[in-house]
C-alpha cells in the first residue's frame, strides 16, 4: 500500500453530555474527502481512541470508513497494550475496509519494554495481521521512544511496511531511511501514481465509472520519482506498480519539510486536522521539487502547529478546527475546554490559515 501525502489523524466528535456525535463525524470525513489529503487515520492519539469504549471504537471505525471516499487510504489506529486486544481490534478494521493498521508501541509496562518484548509483540501482531502493518512511535504520550535500529529490523518483517514516528528528531528519521533503504516492495498505485484501495476497486468494478484524485483535479499531482512498469487493468481500473521501501511518515508538522528531505514520504499530521490544505502545500511544493517554496510553506505553519499541537492538545485542536470550519466540538474527560484566552491565541495563529 502506497502511503505518501498527508494523512489527517481525524478527532473523536462528542456531544456537550459526552457522548460521540457521529453525525458530526461523518461530516468531518466527508469534508476531508474533498481535500487533497491522501488518506484518513481513525482512532489515532488525537482521535481520543484511548478514551473510547471497545464498541465506540468499532462504531467510529465504521462511520469512517462509510463516509469516507474511496480513493483515500483508511488507517486504522488499532494499538492496544496486549497483542491479542490489538489484533482483536484489526481484524475488525480489516472486515468494514481499512487498508492499513497503525500500531502504537505498548508502554504501560515501560520497564519491561525491552527490545525483546517489542519485536515479540511486533511480530505477532504482524504474522497474523490480515492489514499491512504501520508501527507508531508517539514517545510524548507513551514516554517510550522505540529506538531507529529496532525500527530498522521490524523493517524487514514483510508485513510491516512503515512507520508513523512522531519524536520530531529529523536525525533519527535519516537513519530509518538509509538503514531501511534496501528494504523494497512493490506497491498497486494508479496511472497518476495515487493509492489503489479495494474501495476504489470495488467502485470502478461496478461501473461507476474511473476515478480522479483531488490532487489531480486540483493541477497539483506531483511527478513520480519512481519508474514505473507498464500499465494493467485490475476490475477495470488501470494501475501500474510502483517500487516503494519502507514508508516513514512523521508527526510533527513543524518538522516536516525537514523531514520529507532526508527520506519521509509523508506525514499523519495532527495539525491537518484543522489546517489540512496548509500541510498539503508543503508536501506538494517539496514533490514538485520546489525547495524553497516548502520551507516557506513550512515557516507559515511551525508557531502555529508547534503551539496547538504541540502545547496545547486535543482541546485546543478541537477549536482550531471549529474557527476553520470543521467541527471540534468538546474533549472527553479528563481533558477540559480551553479557556477565553487560549481561544483567542488560537485564533491569532490561525489568521492566516485558514480552510
Amino acid at each position: 500500500m502506497l502511503l505518501s501525502g498527508i494523512f489527517p489523524p481525524i478527532t473523536t466528535p462528542f456531544y456537550p453530555q459526552g457522548n460521540v456525535y457521529f453525525k458530526k463525524l461523518e461530516a468531518n470525513v466527508e469534508r476531508y474527502s474533498k481535500t487533497p489529503v491522501a488518506g484518513i487515520v481513525a482512532l489515532g492519539s488525537t482521535g481520543e481512541a484511548i478514551l473510547l469504549s471497545d464498541l465506540e471504537r468499532r462504531d467510529v471505525l465504521q462511520t469512517v470508513r462509510d463516509a469516507c471516499a474511496p480513493t483515500k487510504v483508511l488507517i486504522a489506529g488499532t494499538g492496544m497494550e496486549s497483542a491479542d486486544e490489538t489484533l482483536q481490534l484489526t481484524e475488525y478494521a480489516a472486515k468494514v475496509g481499512y487498508d492499513v493498521a497503525l500500531v502504537r508501541t505498548p508502554h504501560f509496562y515501560r520497564k519491561q519494554m525491552m527490545p525483546a518484548n517489542l519485536l515479540a509483540f511486533y511480530r505477532f501482531v504482524a504474522d497474523r495481521s490480515p492489514l499491512p502493518v504501520l508501527l507508531y512511535n508517539v514517545p510524548g504520550f507513551t514516554a517510550y521512544d522505540i529506538p531507529a535500529e529496532m525500527v530498522i529490523e521490524l523493517a524487514g518483517h514483510h508485513n510491516i511496511i512503515g512507520i508513523k514516528e512522531s519524536g520530531g528528531d529529523v536525525e533519527k528519521v535519516r537513519r530509518m531511511v538509509e538503514g531501511t533503504r534496501s528494504m523494497k516492495r512493490a506497491a498497486t498505485v494508479t496511472e497518476t501514481f495515487d493509492a489503489v484501495t479495494p474501495r476504489m476497486l470495488s467502485v470502478v468494478a461496478k461501473g461507476n465509472g474511473e476515478l480522479v484524485s483531488i490532487a489531480a483535479l486540483s493541477g497539483s499531482r506531483a511527478k513520480s520519482k519512481v519508474s514505473s512498469s507498464a500499465v494493467s487493468v485490475v476490475s477495470g481500473l488501470k494501475t501500474r506498480q510502483k517500487e516503494v521501501g519502507f514508508q516513514v511518515l512523521v508527526g510533527a508538522a513543524q518538522r516536516l519539510e525537514p523531514s520529507l528531505q532526508v527520506g519521509a514520504v509523508g506525514a499523519i499530521l495532527g495539525f491537518a486536522d484543522p489546517a489540512p490544505t496548509a500541510c498539503y502545500e508543503i508536501y506538494a511544493a517539496w514533490k514538485e521539487g520546489d525547495a524553497e517554496l516548502a520551507r516557506l510553506k513550512q515557516q507559515r505553519i511551525v508557531q502555529a502547529s508547534q503551539r496547538i499541537v504541540g502545547d496545547l492538545g486535543i482541546p485546543a485542536i478541537k477549536y482550531a478546527m471549529d474557527f476553520n470550519g470543521y467541527y471540534g466540538g468538546p474533549a472527553r474527560l479528563p481533558l477540559l475546554p480551553i479557556t477565553a484566552e487560549v481561544k483567542e491565541e488560537v485564533e491569532r495563529l490561525l489568521g492566516d490559515i485558514r480552510n
